[in-house]
C-alpha cells in the first residue's frame, strides 16, 4: 500500500473519530493500535508499548502536576483577593481602571499557576461582580477575564509549555523565558486597548467617585499584597532563569510555596488541600492519557513514512517560506476551535517543526507562536476552555452568547500580538539568548 493512501487512511480515520465524540487520548492510541495490528500485525504493538514507556521515563513530566497544583492552591489561597484590592485602590479612579488592573493581577497569576483556568475562574469570582456593581460594561468585564485569564500558557511557568517542548524536542527552559517578553506585550496590549476604549467611551468602565477614593497612605500599604506573589515568581522563575534549577525542581518550589501562601492567609485546610489534589489527579490524568495515545500515534505516523510526504507537500505550498508559516499559523487556529492544546500539539509537531527547520526558521520562535495561537484557541469558539470557565462563574443575565462577543476584540489583539512577533522575532528570541546563548 502506498505511503500517501495510508498516510490519507490514517488522518481520515483521526478526523472520522474525532467527529464522532469519542476522547482525543482514545482516539489518538486506538488509531495507532489499530493501523499497527492491519501494517505489522500483533507483534507490532510492541512498539506501542516501548515508545510508550519511554515517554512516561522523561522527567520533565513531574513538573505537569506540580504546576497543576500550585496553580490550584493559590486559586483557594486568597492572594488574588488582595492584589485585587490594592490593584482597585491605585487603578479605580481612572476610566477602566479596575479592568486593566484585572489584566495585570492576571499577568502575575500567570506567572505564579501555569495554567489558565486558575486565574480566569478566581478573577471571574472575585473581580466580575465588582465590575459589574461599578457599572462597568458586561463585555468588558468578561472579555478583559478570559483574555487575561488565557495569558497564563503564555507567561512562565506554563503546562502547555512542557508538552511541547517534549514533542518538539525543545529546551522548556528556553520555551520559558521566551515567552515572558511576548506575554508582557499580549498583556501591554490588552490594557492599553481597554484603557483607550474607556476613555473615549467611559459608561463602559466608568470611574470611581472622588469620594470613594483611598488615601496614598492606604495605597502604599495596599502594595504589601505584592510582596508575596513576587517572592514566589522570583523563586520559581528566578531559579529556572539562573540555572540554580530545572524546570522540574522549580515546579517543587512552586507547590511549596502555593503551600505557604494558602497558610499565610489561613486557607490550608483539609478541605481546599483534598481539592487542589483530586482536581490535580484529574488533569494530570487527562494529559497524561492524552500524551500516551499522542505518542502511539506519533510513533505509527513516523513508521510508514508520512513525514517525508507531508513535509514535500508542505514545502509545495506556492509563495515562498513565508507562505508556509502563515499557512500553519491559520491550519493552527482553526483546529484551535475544536482541539485541545495537546491534541494540537501531538498531531502536528511531527509534521511542521521538521519543516521550520528544513526552512531555517528558529524552532524556538515558532514554538511561541504556537503557544500564542493556543492562547487564541482558550478564546475562539466553539470550544474554547475560558469561555466555559467564564459561564461556570458569571452571573445570571450574562449568556453564553454575550461571552461569545466579549472577547472579538481580545482575540482581534491576540492576533496582533501574533503578528509582530512573527515580523519582529527577537520579541520572543532576545532573553533566551540573553541567560542561555545562542
Amino acid at each position: 500500500m502506498s505511503i500517501e493512501l495510508l498516510t490519507a487512511l490514517l488522518f481520515g480515520s483521526l478526523i472520522v473519530v474525532l467527529v464522532s465524540g469519542l476522547p482525543l487520548a482514545f482516539t489518538l492510541g486506538g488509531i495507532a493500535a489499530v493501523f499497527t495490528l492491519f501494517l505489522w500485525g500483533p507483534q507490532g504493538l510492541a512498539m506501542i508499548v516501548y515508545k510508550t514507556f519511554g515517554g512516561m521515563c522523561q522527567f520533565i513530566l513531574v513538573a505537569i502536576p506540580m504546576f497543576i497544583f500550585m496553580g490550584l492552591m493559590l486559586e483557594r489561597s486568597g492572594v488574588a483577593d488582595d492584589l485585587y484590592s490594592a490593584m482597585g485602590r491605585w487603578l479605580a479612579s481612572l476610566k477602566g481602571g479596575l479592568a486593566m488592573g484585572t489584566v495585570l493581577i492576571c499577568t502575575l497569576f500567570a506567572a505564579m499557576a501555569g495554567i489558565s483556568g486558575a486565574a480566569t475562574v478566581t478573577m471571574g469570582i472575585i473581580a466580575l461582580p465588582s465590575m459589574l456593581r461599578r457599572g462597568y460594561d458586561k463585555r468588558i468585564a468578561v472579555g478583559c477575564i478570559s483574555a487575561g485569564g488565557a495569558l497564563g500558557i503564555l507567561i512562565p511557568p506554563s503546562v502547555t509549555m512542557i508538552a511541547l517542548g517534549l514533542f518538539a524536542d525543545l529546551s522548556v527552559g528556553r520555551l520559558f523565558i521566551g515567552g515572558v517578553l511576548p506575554g508582557l506585550l499580549l498583556s501591554s496590549l490588552f490594557i492599553i486597548y481597554i484603557g483607550i476604549r474607556c476613555a473615549f467611551q467611559p459608561h463602559l468602565g466608568p470611574s470611581l467617585p472622588p469620594e470613594e477614593r483611598v488615601s496614598w497612605r492606604e495605597k502604599l500599604v495596599s502594595l504589601r499584597a505584592l510582596v508575596f506573589p513576587i517572592i514566589l515568581i522570583t523563586a520559581v522563575l528566578g531559579s529556572i532563569f539562573t540555572g540554580i534549577c530545572s524546570p522540574t525542581e522549580a515546579s517543587g518550589i512552586g507547590a511549596l510555596g502555593a503551600l505557604i501562601s494558602a497558610a499565610i492567609y489561613r486557607r490550608l485546610n483539609w478541605q481546599n488541600f483534598k481539592e487542589a489534589c483530586f482536581r490535580t489527579l484529574s488533569l494530570t490524568i487527562m494529559i497524561q492519557w492524552i500524551f500516551f495515545g499522542a505518542i502511539a500515534f506519533t510513533a505509527v505516523y513516523h513508521a510508514i513514512g508520512a513525514p517525508e510526504l507531508i513535509k514535500g507537500i508542505i514545502m509545495g505550498i506556492p509563495g515562498g517560506r513565508w507562505a508556509v508559516i502563515i499557512a500553519m499559523q491559520l491550519s493552527y487556529l482553526i483546529l484551535g476551535m475544536f482541539l485541545d492544546p495537546w491534541g494540537i500539539i501531538a498531531i502536528t509537531t511531527p509534521v511542521f517543526f521538521p519543516v521550520i527547520r528544513e526552512l531555517g526558521f528558529d524552532p524556538l520562535w515558532f514554538g511561541i507562536l504556537f503557544i500564542v495561537n493556543m492562547e487564541m484557541a482558550f478564546l475562539t469558539p466553539p470550544f474554547g476552555y475560558n469561555l466555559f470557565y467564564m459561564k461556570s462563574v458569571v452571573p445570571r443575565g450574562i449568556t453564553m452568547g454575550d461571552i461569545y462577543r466579549s472577547i472579538i476584540p481580545f482575540v482581534g489583539l491576540q492576533a496582533l500580538g501574533l503578528v509582530i512577533i512573527m515580523i519582529f522575532p527577537q520579541i520572543a528570541l532576545f532573553l533566551p539568548n540573553l541567560v542561555f546563548g545562542r
